[in-house]
């Protein structure tokens, strides 16, 4: 005997399926990472994110317009630097160049949600994510720095700052810093679930920043550890993040899930270079649909819980919504 309730009544049209759909994407959730380079007319093809460029200033209002235009109002700005030395001076530079291209943008479009990394590994010469004592990142001389960059970017009109350099208290000192100096309305978005994660490789191609010795992994998180991920982002949220990030997507949907059930919070995840990369890859391949798995990839996201997406798909994905 077929039973009473037939789920498959409510998949039989467009109409019928769009009515009863629980998770929706849309343009406004999604953030533009972008590749910021000194110099003029500069648009150098990423090769392992392709579609992605390192980009000069004039050329960044370009793609930003575009952008914008399809409905991606959010972006976020990682710089690199034309000079790099072991406590990244360039990062919290007046003169830096995510400083000015923070100026221009905020000049030539005032509307667009401008939000910048904040951390260290772009711009000091070993490419690790703070100062180094002894071999490793020292926790504790490394917050002073980010505290200056934070503030620095807070000064040349940021939006909102990102630090994502899992640094145990930085969220805490950043917070205080620009409170302090009368920036008490700037959000700070954590990278609070930050994965030391195989993910990252076409990044580091991008921002120019491979570690020149070690890893990463004695200060981004074991891939294997769900519940710690749950107290680092506990610690966040204490200590003033407003936004509270996961990073990578996929293969941590299920921290994810977790964080927005345990918290509540405004939740970000973090589409990766990798995570991208593959996409492209295999889509060039002829092996998928790279639309279609696009657009299941980010929806399994805000599924998951996720508020905002950050991805390097997000012109291509905002024109797709944009058809249906």
């Amino acid at each position: 005997m077929f039973p009473e309730q037939r789920m498959r009544r409510l998949r039989r049209t467009p109409q019928l399926r769009a009515m009863v759909r629980e998770s929706h994407l849309r343009p406004e959730q999604l953030i533009y990472p972008v590749f910021v380079v000194p110099g003029e007319g500069i648009d150098h093809p990423i090769k392992s994110m392709p579609g992605q460029s390192q980009l000069s200033i004039d050329k960044l209002v370009e793609k930003l317009s575009q952008a914008f235009d399809v409905g991606v109002v959010s972006t976020i700005l990682f710089g690199i630097p034309s000079h790099k030395d072991p406590v990244g001076s360039e990062a919290y530079a007046e003169t830096g160049i995510i400083q000015q291209a923070i100026r221009v943008l905020k000049e030539r479009l005032p509307e667009m949600m401008v939000i910048t990394d904040v951390c260290m590994c772009e711009y000091t010469d070993h490419g690790h994510c703070g100062a180094i004592v002894d071999g490793d990142v020292d926790n504790d001389r490394t917050l002073e720095l980010l505290a200056q960059e934070a503030l620095s970017h807070a000064r040349a009109g940021a939006d909102m700052v990102a630090p994502s350099d899992m640094m145990d208290g930085r969220v805490g000192v950043i917070r205080e810093r620009l409170d302090d100096e009368g920036f008490g309305h700037i959000p700070i978005m954590a990278y609070a679930a930050k994965f030391a994660s195989g993910y990252y490789g076409p990044f580091r191609d991008a921002a120019e920043s491979p570690p020149q010795f070690g890893d990463r992994k004695s200060y981004q998180m074991d891939p294997a550890n769900g519940r710690e991920a749950l107290r680092e982002v506990e610690l966040d949220i204490a200590e003033g993040a407003d936004i509270v990030m996961v990073k990578p997507g996929l293969p941590y949907l299920d921290v994810l899930s977790r964080v927005k059930d345990r918290f509540e919070m405004p939740t970000a995840v973090y589409h990766v270079s990798g995570e991208y990369a593959m996409l492209k890859a295999a889509a060039q391949n002829g092996w998928v649909d790279y639309d279609k798995v696009l657009m299941e990839t980010l929806t399994s996201f805000v599924r998951a819980g996720a508020d905002l997406i950050l991805t390097y798909a997000a012109i291509e994905a905002a024109k797709i919504l944009r058809k249906e």
